[in-house]
C-alpha cells in the first residue's frame, strides 16, 4: 500500500490550484505539525449508497474503500459527507439541545435517573470522569509526549452535561439484558424531543452503516460484515452540553483525554470549537468539521476487530483560544445590536452518536487481521463481555454499575 508517509498524505486534501498544502509543507511526522481535521480528505458516501452489492459500480469503488480503510489506519478518524444528512439536520438537533441545556438546573435534574446509573436521560455535570485521570499508565504516557502534542491532564470530574437516547432496535433475546428503562422525554419538549432525537440518531446511524460497508470492502471483507455485527447494537445518541457562561477560562477541560469503548463515534459540526484528537503517530490535531460533513473516530471495538491495525482514537474537549474567539464574537454582535447574548447561545453542544457492536456478537480480528502478529492480543470475546472487561480494568466492577451485564452507559462508551 505504499510507504507510510505517502499513505498519510493520501488522507489529506490538496488545493485545486496546485499550491502546496499545509500537510506538504509540514509532514505529519514532524513535531510541529498542526492542521485542522477539515484538511482531512472528505469521503463521499453517495456512491456506496447507490451501488448494488456485487455490481460493477461497487467494484469501481474498491480503490476508494481501500483509501478510506488506509486513512482510518493512519489517523483513527474520517471525515465523510452523506447526501442524506444535511447541515440543517445538524443545526436543528444542535439548537434543540441548546434550548434544553439552557433550562434551570432543577428542570434538567428531573430528567436524571441516578437510580439506574444514568443509562437513560441526563447525566449532570461533575459525574463523568476521564479514565486517564486515574490510570497511571496513561498519565505516564502523557508525561513522555512532546509538549506541543500533550493533552491537558484532567484533575476533577468533567463540568459537562450529557443526555443519553437509545437509537435503533434492541435484541429480543440477549444474555446482556438492559434495565429496560423507558426513554426520558423532557416535560417542556414533548413530541418535538422524540422526533428530533430519533431523526438525528437514525440519520447518523445510517451514515455509520454506509461507512461500515465501505470499510468492510476496504478491509477485504464481505460488504455486510461490519453492519451485521452492528445489528441490534446498543447505539446511543449522547449529545453533551458545556456552559461557557460558567466555564470560559482557556484550557478548561470539558472532556478529559480518552478513547471510546465502542465501535465508531460520529459527530456533526459543533457550534463551538474545542475538540482535539490524536493521530496514530501521536500528532495532536484541532477539529473543524466542514459544513455538511460528519467526523468519525475509531473506538476500542474497531481496534479489536482489526487486531490493532486501526487504533482507538484519543481525544479531548476543552476551551481553546478559538472557543473564546467565537464567544467574543457573539458578545460583540450583541453589543452592537444593543442586546445580550441569549442564554442558550452560551452552551457548547456536541452532536455525538456512539455506534456499538451488538453485545451478543463475537469480537475478534476479522479476515486478514487474524493473521497479524498483534491478533493474539485480541482473543474472541462477546461484545458485552469486552465492555465488562474494560470496566474491570479501570476499577469498575459490575456491582457498581447495576448488576450482571447492566452497564452504565457513559462508561460503556468511554465518553
Amino acid at each position: 500500500m505504499g510507504k507510510p508517509q505517502s499513505r498519510m498524505r493520501q488522507c489529506f486534501c490538496k488545493p485545486d490550484n496546485g499550491a502546496t498544502s499545509r500537510d506538504d509543507r509540514h509532514p505529519v511526522t514532524q513535531s510541529h505539525a498542526q492542521t485542522d481535521v477539515a484538511d482531512l480528505r472528505v469521503f463521499d458516501l453517495g456512491p456506496i449508497l447507490a451501488a448494488e452489492p456485487g455490481s460493477a459500480e461497487e467494484e469501481a469503488l474498491l480503490s476508494e474503500c481501500e483509501a478510506m480503510a488506509a486513512c482510518l489506519h493512519e489517523t483513527s478518524c474520517l471525515v465523510v459527507r452523506d447526501p442524506r444528512v444535511s447541515e440543517e439536520d445538524n443545526k436543528a438537533f444542535l439548537h434543540l439541545m441548546q434550548r434544553y441545556y439552557a433550562q434551570s438546573r432543577e428542570a434538567k435534574l428531573r430528567d436524571a435517573r441516578p437510580d439506574i446509573f444514568y443509562q437513560v436521560g441526563v447525566t449532570p455535570d461533575g459525574v463523568e470522569t476521564a479514565k486517564c485521570a486515574k490510570d497511571p499508565k496513561c498519565l505516564e504516557q502523557i508525561d513522555t509526549m512532546p509538549e506541543e502534542h500533550r493533552p491537558e491532564v484532567p484533575k476533577v470530574a468533567d463540568p459537562k452535561w450529557r443526555f443519553f437516547w437509545r437509537v435503533g432496535p434492541r435484541p429480543d433475546n440477549t444474555k446482556f439484558a438492559d434495565l429496560n428503562a423507558p426513554p426520558v422525554v423532557p416535560e417542556a419538549f414533548g413530541q418535538e424531543w422524540k422526533d428530533t432525537l430519533d431523526h438525528w440518531g437514525n440519520k447518523t446511524l445510517g451514515a455509520l452503516q454506509a461507512v461500515s460497508e465501505m470499510l468492510a470492502l476496504g478491509f477485504g471483507l464481505e460488504r455486510p460484515a461490519l453492519v451485521d455485527l452492528m445489528h441490534n447494537g446498543p447505539h446511543l445518541l449522547a449529545p453533551t452540553g458545556s456552559d461557557l457562561a460558567e466555564h470560559s477560562a482557556e484550557k478548561t477541560i470539558f472532556a478529559g483525554y480518552h478513547n471510546d469503548l465502542n465501535y465508531l463515534t460520529i459527530h456533526g459540526k459543533s457550534n463551538y470549537p474545542g475538540l482535539r484528537i490524536w493521530l496514530r503517530d501521536g500528532t495532536r490535531r484541532t477539529v473543524s468539521v466542514p459544513d455538511g460533513c460528519l467526523l468519525l473516530q475509531a473506538g476500542q471495538q474497531m481496534e479489536y476487530l482489526t487486531g490493532g491495525w486501526v487504533k482507538a482514537g484519543m481525544h479531548e474537549v476543552l476551551v481553546t483560544e478559538k472557543t473564546r474567539e467565537v464567544l467574543k464574537a457573539k458578545h460583540d454582535a450583541a453589543e452592537q445590536a444593543g442586546t445580550k447574548v441569549a442564554p442558550e447561545e452560551y452552551w457548547r453542544i456536541s452532536t455525538t452518536m456512539f455506534g456499538t457492536i451488538c453485545h451478543d456478537a463475537t469480537l475478534q480480528p476479522l479476515g486478514r487481521f487474524a493473521q497479524l502478529e498483534t491478533a493474539k492480543d485480541y482473543p474472541p470475546i462477546f461484545g458485552g463481555d469486552q465492555v465488562a472487561k474494560a470496566l474491570k480494568e479501570i476499577g469498575l466492577d459490575q456491582k457498581e454499575i447495576g448488576g450482571d451485564h447492566n452497564l452504565h452507559a457513559d462508561e460503556l462508551i468511554g465518553a
